[in-house]
């Protein structure tokens, strides 16, 4: 195993260097720190490997994290490259409208503390499906999860693999493409390998980095202008092509309300329906430990959120003094918006070359590699527990499955979802990915949210009703997102959108909930009966965790 892991990064190594060269675009401090870290990775790997010898272990890490280290994982998990590159990139092309995603995904956090996070950890053991499914039928609540799990993860998967390899193609000069097989190889690596301790401690290490850097990248824009924010957005405004637009509500609000109040809806709720995050509450002994998780994360996740505000209005103010960073004509020309090399999701790391040299935009490349990196094994992992424990032990296997048989299966899902993201990252090259990730949120907040609340919340919600309801929100977003023009016209190439915004929260959500509601009410049958007599047990479970699933000793 250790041969294994050491020989695939030592060839990372000499394939990176030996690619990187004939190009003249590479930054060697950007390569020193980016190999660095996937050899720091690739020994967390071989460590956790050898811990890992059970599906406890494989999907939650023996569940023996505290609250702070959850937290941080938490925080590395969320803080996506739609967090560090979609936004700034948002931001730097926006101004203020930029800032809704940010809002958005901050919301969330509120949702999951009071809502779902005790509740969570207290019924459930490797993923939510387990947590659906304690009451309700089983098959159908995992089919159910699994559908819709592994639909929002290849939109994830999406906005990942196509930041990674915009930036890869940045430093290191090598074809997009090859970028992309390198990310999906690398995060095959970590999953297989190492599960959810290896994800763990890469997600804990990327958080510090991300934290760290971001902080100094601030600290360097507001230096630039004296510490005087002011200055930083008037300069702002007279730079951008929009002028004062910048600083308020504009295009995105205005020209389109319902889609801003459905983007809004979806981020709010589909937090607490992403499955690579809900996964992250089982990982830890207890509720209390997951309810601290939750404290510990947004504080982290609301910090870098504040400072993307800074980011993005700093390289709007100083990104123009570098015609370096821009496609320019034969006089020297540029678009500001149009022209920036590697396009709008390469703001930040620009920026950080503007600010702090090529050392900090070597250091911020290897950050934003760990966030790429860390995000995609979370994704992977949860939908290996999808296919595995869901699909394979559970529906197919009927219980009977060994742990020897369930790991083998996720093990080799793994690497199918590689090859699927890297797949999809070239499909989708061309996409802004933090609007990805929105849609991402809204088939979350679409299928799995309400399905998950009212199974805990709900007396009266039943198989049924959580069945079609369910599969009505998925298939909904789905449909609306595939019609957008999003899909229809920027991937499939039609000339208009059938629908008439990219969002679908405001219909598809809605929708789920009355589904959900008027089929378990029509609902009388006796299976129906002990569903909801079976509530009681729930909610002590719920309530108490008395039963609940312990933490491995290692």
């Amino acid at each position: 195993m250790k041969r294994l892991l050491l020989s695939l990064g030592l060839f990372g190594m000499a394939s990176g260097n030996a690619m990187a060269a004939p190009s003249g675009q590479a930054n060697t401090s950007a390569i020193v720190m980016f190999l660095i870290f996937i050899a720091g990775t690739m020994v967390i790997t071989w460590w956790a490997a050898r811990r890992t010898r059970t599906t406890s272990d494989f999907y939650t890490a023996g569940g023996g994290l505290t609250g702070f280290q959850n937290g941080l994982a938490i925080a590395g998990d969320y803080l996506s490259a739609a967090s560090f590159l979609g936004i700034a990139g948002m931001v730097y092309v926006s101004g203020f409208d930029g800032m809704i995603y940010a809002i958005g995904f901050m919301f969330g956090w509120p949702v999951v503390m009071f809502l779902i996070a005790e509740r969570l950890r207290n019924l459930g053991r490797y993923n939510f499906a387990d947590v659906t499914s304690f009451r309700l039928s089983q098959n159908p609540m995992r089919i159910l999860a699994a559908s819709a799990s592994l639909l929002i993860i290849a939109l994830y998967l999406i906005a990942q693999m196509v930041g990674a390899g915009k930036l890869i193609v940045l430093l290191f000069g090598l074809d997009y493409n090859v970028a992309v097989v390198i990310v999906g190889s690398l995060m095959m690596i970590y999953v297989t390998f190492g599960g959810m301790t290896a994800t763990t401690w890469v997600q804990i290490i990327k958080a510090v980095l991300m934290l760290v850097g971001a902080t100094l990248m601030t600290v360097l824009v507001l230096a630039a202008f004296y510490w005087d924010v002011d200055a930083m957005l008037a300069a702002a405004v007279e730079t951008h092509p929009t002028g004062h637009a910048i600083l308020e509500p504009g295009a995105a609000v205005s020209s389109n309300p319902l889609n801003v109040l459905s983007l809004g809806i979806a981020l709010a709720f589909g937090t607490a329906g992403l499955p690579h995050i809900l996964m992250r509450f089982f990982t830890v002994a207890d509720a209390k430990e997951a309810r601290k998780s939750v404290i510990y994360a947004s504080s982290f996740i609301g910090y870098f959120y504040l400072l993307t505000f800074i980011i993005g209005f700093g390289a709007i103010a100083l990104l123009v003094k570098h015609p370096e960073y821009f496609q320019t004509g034969p006089d020297g020309s540029f678009n500001m918006l149009t022209n920036l090399i590697g396009g709008t999701n390469m703001v930040a790391v620009h920026l950080a070359n503007a600010v702090g040299g090529n050392l900090l935009l070597g250091f911020l490349a290897a950050v934003t590699f760990a966030t790429i990196v860390a995000v995609v094994a979370g994704l992977a992992l949860a939908g290996a527990a999808a296919i595995s424990h869901d699909l394979y032990a559970n529906v197919i296997a009927k219980g009977r499955a060994t742990e020897k048989d369930q790991m083998r299966i996720s093990r080799i899902s793994t690497v199918v979802l590689g090859v699927l993201a890297i797949l999809l990252g070239i499909i989708f090259e061309n996409q802004n990915v933090a609007f990805m990730v929105g849609l991402a949120f809204a088939i979350a907040a679409s299928a799995n949210f309400p399905v998950l609340v009212l199974s805990i919340a709900w007396r009266g919600c039943t198989t049924r009703g959580a069945t079609i309801g369910g599969f009505l929100g998925l298939v909904t977003a789905t449909v609306w997102v595939v019609l957008s023009s999003t899909v229809w016209v920027d991937v499939f190439g039609f000339a208009e959108p059938i629908t008439p915004f990219p969002n679908p929260g405001i219909l598809s959500i809605p929708l789920a909930f009355f589904s959900i509601w008027l089929f378990s009410t029509l609902d009388n049958s006796a299976r129906a009966t002990q569903e909801r007599e079976a509530f009681e047990a729930l909610t002590v479970r719920s309530q108490t965790g008395i039963g609940a699933a312990s933490a491995s000793a290692h």
